[in-house]
């Protein structure tokens, strides 16, 4: 009983190294992406200029005129962390973030606010 427990405690501790492994890769390959990006003048408003941790304050911002304000948190951040990019203002001017504004539901309507 005593063997069988020491074994499967070390599975686990071999499991959770390679999954720590595994993270450290993969933030390893996204910071080194987001580096690889050029920083436009309209930082935060163009593709890719922004990093995942900046989508919460920016959509807070975007979505801060709706009365729809849960919806309008979950779509604008689920845009966020695919464009890497929040139009400026609370609404339109969707044209300065491409991948945002031609983001489209099944029914062909807009996917992001």
């Amino acid at each position: 009983m005593a063997r069988l427990l020491s074994i499967l405690l070390l599975c686990v501790a071999f499991m959770l190294v390679l999954l720590a492994e595994n993270r450290a890769t993969t933030v390893e390959g996204v910071s080194s992406e987001l580096k690889a990006q050029s920083n436009h003048g309209m930082y935060g408003t163009t593709p890719g200029s922004l990093h995942p941790q900046e989508c919460a304050p920016k959509c807070t911002y975007r979505c801060s005129a709706t009365a729809y304000k849960k919806p309008c948190m979950f779509f604008c951040q689920k845009c966020c962390a695919k464009c890497l990019c929040v139009p400026s203002g609370t609404y339109g001017n969707k044209q300065t973030c491409p991948c945002y504004n031609n983001w489209k539901t099944k029914r062909g309507g807009p996917k992001c606010p």
